[in-house]
């Protein structure tokens, strides 16, 4: 049985490279070259399978690039479940300025999706058998897919008994909220938009999560604060991290490592306090890999270790 689903509307091959300086007009000469699969829901899978979970990553193809996207996951061993599209998968990609360390991320439009095309993922979920046990709804949503596609998806979940995990922004995570869903995964921009307000500090962060909570339409509210920390939060537990000490070398994955270790966790039957400190542990891992590479297992164990966790 598969324990997680992922699925990502919008995906990527994600492209990244060095050079030394960023300037304009000159021909700049990357110094190296790596090609990953990208889209929040593939990450969180590629993260769940590098730890040792089940999982599934179901995701539209489309053109050269869409075969490369599925090359790449084969490559990696993680089970997919693929619709074919019309337009071409979308490309990004990512450079590093060698003689600033800074990163530079070009995220570019993906393809639109036809009815026909977008209502395929409905048909799936709705057929799958056995059921799995998460149903993980991650990224952006590409052009063509109506802004309640996500809260379309939790209703599919919950009539078949899964925990529906959400980790989107603007319209498309709104809609799932209403809709009920039993974890959300936001960034500090992500909550600004959903609460509505502006906190000033990490526990005004954390008051705005627990308002989500106890209004009854999210379980669980995983809140991912950069320099703040993390805070998780249920309807009877808050529990806090700072930030580990690390030099970050990359802007790329860290939410979506930070997922994929949580979900791993949970379907382990992990209880809340340890999913929560290698969730952290695995965002901090991905912080130090270089390009899109995402977390390490053996980072993850090794800052798991690190991670002190407060009741709040």
């Amino acid at each position: 049985m598969t324990d997680v689903v992922t699925i990502t509307l919008n995906p990527a091959v994600d492209l990244s490279t060095t050079v030394e300086k960023i300037v304009p007009v000159y021909k700049l000469r990357g110094r190296s070259q790596q090609r990953d699969p990208g889209g929040g829901g593939i990450n969180v899978a590629r993260v769940v399978k590098r730890l040792g979970g089940r999982v599934r990553a179901v995701y539209p193809v489309g053109g050269a690039t869409g075969d490369m996207l599925r090359r790449l996951l084969d490559k990696e061993g993680v089970p997919s479940c693929t619709f074919s599209i019309a337009e071409e998968t979308r490309e990004d990609f990512f450079v590093v300025e060698i003689s600033t360390g800074q990163p530079f991320r070009f995220i570019l439009p993906g393809p639109t999706l036809t009815e026909a095309e977008w209502q395929q993922f409905l048909a799936f979920l709705s057929r799958i058998e056995p059921f799995p046990r998460f149903v993980v709804a991650s990224g952006s949503l590409p052009g063509g897919v109506p802004d309640d596609f996500y809260a379309r998806l939790t209703r599919i979940a919950k009539l078949r008994g899964a925990r529906m995990v959400v980790d989107a922004s603007g319209s498309a995570l709104a809609a799932a909220v209403v809709e009920g869903v039993d974890l959300i995964k936001p960034n500090l921009q992500e909550m600004r938009e959903l609460a509505g307000c502006e906190p000033h500090d990490a526990k005004e962060w954390q008051a705005a999560a627990k308002a989500l909570v106890h209004d009854g339409k999210v379980t669980t509210v995983a809140l991912t604060m950069g320099h703040l920390g993390a805070v998780l939060v249920t309807r009877d537990q808050v529990l806090r991290a700072e930030p580990l000490a690390i030099t970050p070398i990359s802007a790329v994955g860290a939410g979506d490592s930070f997922l994929g270790a949580l979900l791993w966790q949970f379907a382990s039957g992990a209880g809340l306090e340890d999913s929560f400190r290698y969730a952290v542990a695995a965002g901090a891992a991905a912080l130090i890999n270089r390009g899109t590479g995402l977390c390490m297992p053996e980072d993850v164990k090794r800052l798991a270790r690190q991670v002190v966790i407060e009741a709040a």
